[in-house]
Order: C-alpha cells, then sequence, then structure tokens
C-alpha cells in the first residue's frame, strides 16, 4: 500500500521494485548497507510467503550483511477477517493449504491442485486469480470439492478498495469474470467460508481439563 510510504523518513530515498530487476534491487541493498545506512526491502503482505528474500538473504549473507525480517500481515489473513472467516473450523477442517496455481513459476507435480485438493481442507490460492477457470476444474479433479463448495475471491485484501465476491465452485469464476478482477487477488475454497454445521472448541468446553482450568464434570 503506497500510504506506508508516508512513515518514510523525509530524507529516505525510495525505489520501485516493481520495475527494477534483482541485481538492482541487490546492489542498492548492498551498497546501502555497506555505506552504514539502514536498507528495507519492503515486500507486499508477509515476506515469507511468495517473496524474494531467500535469494537476497543469501547474497547478502555472503557480503557479511546481516538480515533482519519483520513479519507483516499476509493477504489470506486479512481476506478472513474481512470475510470473518476461521481457517481451521473444528468439526470441518483443521488444515490450511497455501499454493498458487502453476504457470511460468513450476509446482512439483505431488503439489498439484488436484492431488491437494483430495484432502479437502482450506485452500488458498495466491497469484492466481488470472488462471481460476483452472483452478476450479483441478479442483474438482480432486473428488472431494464439489461444485456447491464455497467459495470466495478478495480483491486487493484490507485495502480502501477491496471487492469481495462469494460463491461457489460452480459459479466463482464466473462471477470473477463479471467483475473483471485478473490480479492482486486471492482465491479461497472450503467449507470453511459457508459452514452449514462445525463443533464448539474443546478448550472453553465447561468439562474441559487442561493446564490453566480444571473442568467441571456435570
Amino acid at each position: 500500500n503506497p500510504k506506508n510510504l508516508d512513515y518514510a523518513r523525509k530524507d529516505a530515498k525510495l525505489y520501485d521494485a516493481a520495475i527494477i530487476d534483482r541485481e538492482k534491487i541487490y546492489q542498492i541493498l548492498r551498497d546501502s548497507a555497506k555505506e552504514g545506512k539502514l536498507a528495507i526491502r519492503f515486500h507486499d503482505g508477509d515476506p515469507a510467503l511468495f517473496s524474494t528474500i531467500r535469494e537476497q538473504i543469501d547474497k547478502l549473507e555472503a557480503d557479511g550483511i546481516k538480515c533482519n525480517v519483520v513479519p507483516g500481515v499476509t493477504a489470506i489473513l486479512g481476506a478472513a477477517a474481512d470475510l470473518n472467516l476461521e481457517l481451521t473450523l473444528p468439526g470441518v477442517t483443521q488444515t490450511l493449504i497455501v499454493t498458487r496455481a502453476e504457470l511460468r513459476t513450476p509446482v512439483p507435480e505431488r503439489e498439484s491442485i488436484a492431488e491437494l485438493a483430495k484432502h479437502g481442507a482450506t485452500m488458498a490460492f495466491y497469484l492466481s486469480v488470472h488462471l481460476i477457470g483452472d483452478v476450479v476444474r483441478e479442483l474438482l479433479k480432486g473428488g472431494v470439492y464439489n461444485e456447491k463448495t464455497p467459495a470466495a475471491v478478495v480483491y486487493r485484501a484490507t485495502w480502501d478498495d477491496e471487492k469481495i465476491i462469494k460463491g461457489t465452485l460452480g459459479d466463482i469464476a464466473r462471477k470473477t469474470g463479471e467483475a473483471k478482477i485478473i490480479k492482486t487477488a486471492l482465491i479461497i475454497v472450503g467449507d470453511v467460508i459457508a459452514p452449514t454445521k462445525y463443533e464448539y472448541s474443546k478448550v472453553y468446553d465447561p468439562g474441559f481439563t487442561h493446564g490453566y482450568r480444571k473442568g467441571i464434570k456435570e
């Protein structure tokens, strides 16, 4: 979000990473650090997901430059908050799978969408909304989800111009196309979006004993 740059110092030198390549980015970080300056590579969301921090850290540390990673809020968590979702809902699923559709970046065969879909867990797809038709087809191949499985697309999660589209695997691709959303959006799939039933947490059950509270027997 460009508004975050308002917090930069007035004398900070800013670079748009979208228009420069990795070597130029590395050069800026390295040279700035060598000059004793605080160099920040500012990523969207959380830098641990679908970023390039590994290659950057390795190159910088090879030059003796120490790096610190500051966590952020990734899109799936921001989107879940705006949808009022519990992504791991007792009695529905205890698993969240975060992945992407394959295009220029290859995905191992064991991590194909159809294979992952066999778990029936909550799934979140980054960098894939332009391929949503293919994503839906592969999800259905897994044999667990069906056309009535709830799905949502969240465009620019947590931003002022955020858009939320809800549907099912039977209509989410059409709805997304009608909204002309082709980038900067997250696909979420799973029964947690519109659960018909679920279980209450055992942790807060009156009869459940744990390290902080003794359960009460009725």
